[in-house]
């Protein structure tokens, strides 16, 4: 039997209410139940949580989704090692999500996956012709290693992630969810040659793009459509999680 490729993208785990965290954690357990039990390779292409920092030499975590962490950790223990890009939610990371066994990708990669390149990026930065990420000043500065230096140094643990965390909970208020630079980014990458298929998530809007060079898919959102893509005997598919019966159904 083919291998089954699942891509996942913008759970946003931590940033809802109690009762909408639980609903979106118990779908997205079932998902990594699922890919255990038929050894589906797992693909994460960031944001799996809304806010994240790791401190030096500590075991500080921010204190969410310990659920799910352990079904990856299982997950990663028994079928191998899901892939994640990180993206620019969950991005201050120090090595522990690769002690309990994911493969970590800060910015992007191309696999060969079901006989294509696939482009495998968040999408909060775009590949420019040198086929490196330009990403927007302020995420920049987010990642400039100087900043987090400071940052992690002045304040208390405790004080950075909740300054974090409402930093977070203010940047969705102002996203315009604008599809067009994701979009003209992955015609571009497209009729250069680098992939025969882009990947992404980021802009939080569900679509597949066709252009004469290959084609585009954007995850949308788990925590809201419960929307991935499903790769599978040559094909690339939109779906949406059914988790209750445990079965994926075309997106639309």
């Amino acid at each position: 039997m083919e291998q089954e490729h699942l891509f996942i993208s913008d759970v946003h785990i931590g940033a809802f209410g109690e009762k909408q965290n639980e609903a979106i954690e118990k779908d997205l357990i079932r998902l990594i139940e699922y890919a255990i039990a038929r050894k589906s390779k797992l693909y994460i292409l960031g944001d799996l949580f809304d806010y994240w920092m790791e401190f030096p030499g500590s075991d500080f975590i921010p204190g969410i989704g310990k659920n799910v962490l352990k079904a990856f950790s299982k997950y990663n223990h028994e079928v191998g090692a899901a892939f994640f890009v990180t993206g620019n939610h969950d991005n201050w990371t120090l090595g522990y999500f690769e002690r309990i066994g994911f493969e970590v990708e800060s910015d992007f990669r191309i696999l060969e996956i079901e006989n294509k390149r696939v482009l495998l990026i968040h999408g909060d930065g775009l590949l420019n012709n040198s086929d490196r990420l330009d990403r927007p000043v302020l995420h920049r500065l987010l990642r400039n290693p100087f900043f987090l230096k400071i940052y992690r140094g002045v304040l208390p643990k405790k004080m950075a992630i909740n300054l974090m965390k409402m930093f977070s909970n203010s940047t969705k208020k102002i996203d315009r969810r604008d599809p067009n630079p994701l979009n003209r980014n992955a015609r571009e990458v497209l009729s250069r040659n680098i992939a025969d298929v882009v990947l992404a998530g980021h802009d939080h809007i569900p679509r597949l793009e066709t252009f004469n060079s290959g084609f585009y898919i954007n995850l949308g959102t788990f925590f809201h459509h419960r929307t991935l893509v499903r790769g599978l005997d040559g094909v690339f598919s939109l779906v949406q999680w059914d988790a209750h019966n445990q079965q994926f159904k075309p997106y639309s």
